[in-house]
């Protein structure tokens, strides 16, 4: 049941993704605004194939809840390294895309901004995807009918399993309560 539902939310995710960058291609992207439509629906595409592998069951079919190491080791720089050659590829002149383009002169990086504009569409799916990445599940509680169970005793060093007492001050176990705990085992 896990792969038939897993591969059926992925087929659903990639149809979905698919409809949104065909949805992308039908905006005219000459003007700034039009720009940031189409690749924030490209950048929506990624996220819904992660989502797809989220709500298919990839992980543990609990809650979704958003990773903050996810998020800050692996989003947040994907963002600044892709968001960096989005910004520089808009197709007018703003005060965001001269300083890009101004600092990546400066470290040395224009080339390679440049070259990578060609690949504007892959990195904005990129980022909606490590988006996506940054959300898992916790897996569902396994609470008995009663509520937590008892944490079993600690077995000490030496092996040996601990002395059960019946409350007795010196620690040691009554013939009754050997028999319970006999009665129990059966």
């Amino acid at each position: 049941m896990y792969g038939l539902t897993r591969g059926t939310v992925t087929l659903i995710g990639a149809a979905v993704a698919g409809l949104l960058i065909w949805l992308a291609t039908q905006i005219n992207d000459h003007s700034t605004g039009g720009y940031w439509a189409v690749y924030g629906v490209i950048a929506a595409a990624g996220l819904t194939m992660a989502l797809s592998q989220l709500l298919g069951g990839w992980t543990k079919w609990g809650m979704p809840r958003l990773s903050a190491n996810v998020f800050l080791l692996a989003f947040i720089p994907t963002l600044i390294a892709a968001g960096w050659v989005v910004l520089a590829h808009q197709p007018h002149p703003n005060w965001f895309r001269n300083h890009v383009l101004n600092w990546s002169s400066d470290i040395g990086i224009l080339g390679l901004v440049r070259d990578l504009t060609e690949y504007v569409s892959v990195l904005a799916f990129g980022i909606g995807l490590v988006f996506g990445f940054s959300f898992d599940t916790s897996g569902p509680t396994a609470y008995g009918s009663f509520g937590r169970r008892r944490r079993a005793a600690a077995v000490p060093a030496g092996g040996a399993t601990p002395a059960a007492t019946d409350g007795r001050q010196d620690g040691k176990t009554s013939e009754k309560q050997r028999e319970r705990e006999t009665a129990d085992t059966r």
